[in-house]
This record gives structure tokens, sequence and C-alpha cells, in this order.
């Protein structure tokens, strides 16, 4: 079976969660084949998790050209890359560098490309969710090979030990893809709860919660159940909560096993971000929330005496 390539997103040493999806599509496709690109020494720490979902082989893109520019070097080292192995399709994760990286691959290699796929089969069909998950269509590359970034949670990542060969990638690296120099990095503390497109559990509070100050409610019961903390758009625009832990069309897209959403009133836009999660829990006053038509679970109440309750519950039992 001919390869597939999938192009690694990793940081601090550690394979992401969309990286394990995308070997696990692969696996339908043809011979998964992981890509990591970065500084030198950077795809021994991850070679262990790639083979243990299904990566026959590593090839690993190692140079400092890679790390200490943006990401024009990586689409020029990827596209010798493709054209040398002549994979059966490439797949990258629709993360902001994934689709950069995507988009200029598509250019050199004078290839179609699709974003955002949610699934792809074997003869190069893409499904896509588009119009703010109102719509599903089915999408193929006309030009070039199946060419694609998959949407993070997509789908559940499951295990398939390989015996994993690493082959070093020779990198060469013309100066006009060198125009843009990483000067320094800022890495972002991060804090005790899981990342928020990778937990299995994900508490998210909406313009119901009325303040800042009463996120605090979301952050206990979301620690309680070991999960990470998320905020409707309008929670953010009204500067309840940070961006960075937007859940919805224009922030993040989570698909854990159990979703709370706690005064959120479930407007299409929120529900693009959060409809694939496995259980769906909603509290709300409005009886007649949209939310309530997604939820497995919904309580019409207020939340300020609903939470607290239930958090009380947990602690008993735990």
């Amino acid at each position: 079976m001919a390869e597939v390539l999938v192009v690694v997103e990793h940081s601090g040493g550690e394979v992401k969660k969309v990286t394990l999806e995308m070997l696990t599509l692969a696996r339908e496709l043809g011979t998964p084949a992981a890509v990591v690109l970065g500084g030198p020494g950077v795809a021994a720490p991850l070679t262990e998790k790639l083979g243990e979902f299904g990566a026959a082989t590593v090839y690993a893109a190692e140079s400092e050209d890679l790390d200490g520019f943006l990401v024009a070097p990586k689409a020029a080292v990827l596209a010798g890359l493709v054209r040398s192995v002549q994979p059966a399709a490439v797949l990258l994760g629709s993360t902001q560098e994934g689709k950069e990286i995507a988009g200029r691959l598509a250019v050199k290699l004078d290839n179609g490309l699709l974003t955002d796929v949610s699934g792809l089969d074997a003869d190069g069909v893409a499904t896509q969710v588009v119009f703010a998950g109102s719509t599903i269509v089915k999408s193929r590359v006309t030009r070039g090979l199946p060419l694609v970034t998959v949407r993070p949670n997509s789908l559940t990542p499951t295990p398939a030990p390989a015996s994993v060969r690493v082959s070093a990638v020779d990198v060469v690296v013309e100066q006009s893809a060198k125009l843009a120099r990483v000067l320094e990095r800022k890495v972002e503390p991060k804090g005790a709860r899981p990342e928020l497109t990778e937990a299995s559990v994900v508490v998210s509070g909406g313009r119901g919660v009325g303040s800042g100050d009463n996120f605090k409610l979301v952050e206990e019961l979301a620690d309680l159940l070991g999960g990470a903390v998320g905020a409707s758009r309008a929670a953010v625009d009204s500067g309840f909560y940070p961006h960075q832990f937007q859940v919805g069309q224009t922030g993040k897209t989570v698909s854990p096993q159990l979703y709370v959403a706690l005064g959120i009133s479930g407007a299409i836009q929120h529900r693009a971000g959060m409809q694939t999660s496995k259980t769906i829990v909603a509290v709300n006053k409005d009886a007649e929330a949209p939310i309530f038509e997604l939820a497995d679970y919904g309580v019409v109440g207020d939340l300020f005496k609903v939470v607290p309750q239930a958090t009380e519950e947990i602690r008993k039992r735990k």
C-alpha cells in the first residue's frame, strides 16, 4: 500500500491529539508515515508515540532552518518529500500553522487543497462540515493528490502499534524561504487543567454566568471533574473569560466525552464548536434555549443554584 504522509503536530516533546487522529484516519487510506519537522533532536521523543498509533515510518526533517524561521522552510522541505515519496495522500492538522503549510505546499505542487476535513475515504472523497455545522458536503481534490487539513476532534484516535523505521530527511532550504526569522518565543504558562482541545471533560460558561468573577463557579466544577474550562463567544466578548478558551466557530473545536454548558443559549456559532461531544449536559433558566435541542441531559434552572448543588454532590462521591 502507498504511504499516507501525516505531518506531526507536536509541542514540548509531546505529540498532539490531532496527530493521533490523523494517523488513525491514515490507516484507512494506506500505510501511515509520520513527518516530523523541527530542530535537531525533535523526532526522538515523539517516535514511540507515533509508532503506537500506526506510523510505520517516521520521516525526521531536523534542522535549525526549520526551527529558526516561519513556516516557509517547512513547506519547502515537505514539498521535496512529497515529490520523492509520491504518497497516496498528505494530511495536516487544521491548525494555524498546519493550514499555512498546506496552502504553501499546494502552491508548490500545483495541487488542490481541502481544509477543515472531518473524514476522508479511500477514494479521496472528503467530508466537510460547513455553514457553522448546518451542512455536510462531500468534496474531492481534482488536481493532484488528496491534500487535506484535518479538523481536530473529528474522530477518536485508536492505537495500532507498528514497528517504526526512522528515516532522516535531507533539509535543503533556499534563501528565499528564510526571509522571516523567529527572534523570540514566549511559552504560555500551562496550568493544571488539561488542554481545551484535548480534554475528555469540558465545562463551559456563557453570558448567563454574569461576570468574570462568577466564572469561578465554572472553574470549580471543571476542576472537580478533572476537565478544562471553555467559554462561549458571548462570554468572551463580554470580557468574562480570555479568548483562547472560546469554543465555537470562531474559537476552538472540542469533542470531549462530557460537555457541560452553563448559561449558554446554544447559538449555532457555539454549537459548531462542540456538537460532536459524546454527552452534552446543559443548564439554563430559559426552557426554550436552543442548547436543549442538542443536549442529552438538560436542567431548566438557575445555574447559581444548580451548579453548587452538583459540585457538593460530586465532592461527596469522591
